[in-house]
């Protein structure tokens, strides 16, 4: 892998380029963006990549003045698991 990649979505590794590349080919939004990289959908829901990925759109110019409020929605995991599940051997 090249050493100069900055990967944004560590989850997805989706990279900087990635999305600022297809920010501007689409015109797309923030949500849009995140859809069509797939930055945000990984296991952390987002959690560490989705406020650069708001800006990424925002800076391209790409957010329509009603999106530029709206943030992307963090999804948290269906159910929480404890450790002491994960753990467990069931037979």
């Amino acid at each position: 892998m090249n050493e100069n990649v900055m990967i944004i979505c560590r989850c997805e590794e989706v990279t900087y380029h990635e999305l600022v590349s297809t920010a501007t080919k689409y015109k797309c939004s923030a949500r849009e963006l995140k859809l069509r990289t797939r930055a945000g959908m990984g296991y952390c829901g987002g959690r560490t990549c989705r406020t650069m990925v708001e800006k990424i759109a925002q800076s391209m110019g790409t957010n329509t003045p009603t999106e530029t409020n709206i943030s992307l929605k963090v999804q948290p995991p269906i159910r929480p698991v404890s450790f002491e599940n994960l753990g467990r051997i069931s037979k």
